[in-house]
């Protein structure tokens, strides 16, 4: 357990200190990709997740560059997430792309959010009530939300209710892949995962509830000049707050401080990290996209896309191994001045 305290701890995982004072966290982020190794004779095609400015992050001085035979920026038509696409055709024999932009994050608080609930119509947010492929809605999903959220009245105290319940009963598990697939029929058997997992139990009890709610998808800055940040990929949850807006959660983040502090639910840490985590995101982290059950633009081959945080490329038919930077292959830095 020690030895893994102290490889999270060297990869710049720590969990802020949670001061009352705003934050924020600012650096270059580098993305290289070389997709020269794989087979020749098929055209090649990769899409990567393309972050953009928002009330809590500013994007700014984006550069692409590489051999490719066409690059450009699309956006998927049901969610509206923004992409970087890039071909080269069946005869290329290097296959490069460097994309870098520099981004500016702030710490995001909410720390009084209203108890009236504002008038809302469901229809409006048809999309994030739905189910997905690996979140249902119904079923023994349905059944625990409502057993969580029973005499619960109204979206905030369902909300509140669910993170509670999964920062109590799910735990971060290291030997999950990646994120996660977060699918949830088979994380309320096992209740153990990573953020990808964590957030997708999350959303699917919100929605089953009744409760608005999505997955994001991101990108956890480094701390220092010339962190490899090839690996923190991130993801947290939102609910929507009528009459208020989209709240950010984050047990994720919660369970991982308890795994890496070795707390107990008791810990007055543990506390003090639930509090912060419910509306509040340190600056360490950037968004990159949300939806599930994607068809990118222009489309790939075969099924929907799951989610798009990892780059996703497929060479003739086949789709690269995203979960594996060093066959894939490609590489992500952060650099500050």
């Amino acid at each position: 357990m020690k030895t893994l305290v102290m490889l999270l701890l060297t990869l710049g995982f720590c969990l802020p200190a949670l001061s009352a004072e705003a934050k924020n966290h600012s650096g270059t982020v580098t993305m290289e990709f070389d997709l020269s190794a794989q087979p020749a004779g098929e055209e090649t095609r990769l899409w990567i997740p393309y972050p953009v400015s928002d009330p809590d992050q500013e994007i700014s001085a984006v550069q692409w560059s590489g051999d490719y035979a066409e690059a450009a920026i699309y956006a998927e038509r049901r969610f509206g997430v923004p992409m970087l696409y890039a071909r080269w055709p069946k005869e290329a024999t290097s296959r490069k792309l460097t994309l870098r932009f520099q981004a500016q994050r702030q710490e995001v608080r909410h720390p009084a959010l209203p108890t009236k609930e504002a008038a809302w119509d469901k229809a409006d947010y048809k999309q994030y009530l739905e189910a997905t492929s690996f979140g249902p809605v119904d079923g023994d999903v349905k059944k625990l939300a409502d057993q969580i959220t029973k005499g619960k009245k109204g979206v905030l105290a369902k909300a509140r209710a669910i993170y509670e319940w999964v920062c109590s009963n799910m735990h971060r598990d290291p030997n999950t892949r990646g994120c996660g697939l977060g699918d949830v029929p088979s994380l309320l058997n096992s209740l153990g995962g990573k953020c990808a997992d964590i957030h997708s139990v999350y959303v699917a009890l919100a929605r089953a509830a009744g409760v608005p709610a999505r997955e994001v998808f991101g990108l956890r800055l480094g701390k220092k000049d010339g962190d490899d940040i090839t690996g923190a990929h991130h993801c947290w949850a939102e609910f929507f707050l009528p009459g208020y807006g989209w709240v950010p959660v984050d047990p994720g983040d919660v369970r991982k401080g308890m795994l890496t502090e070795q707390l107990t639910l008791e810990s007055p840490r543990s506390a003090e990290l639930r509090s912060y985590f419910w509306g509040g995101l340190d600056p360490y982290r950037i968004k990159l996209s949300t939806g599930r059950d994607l068809t990118l633009t222009p489309p790939q081959t075969g099924a929907p896309v799951n989610y798009l945080m990892y780059p996703f490329a497929q060479v003739g038919d086949k789709t690269l191994d995203w979960l594996d930077p060093a066959g894939f292959k490609y590489s992500i830095r952060f650099n500050q001045p």
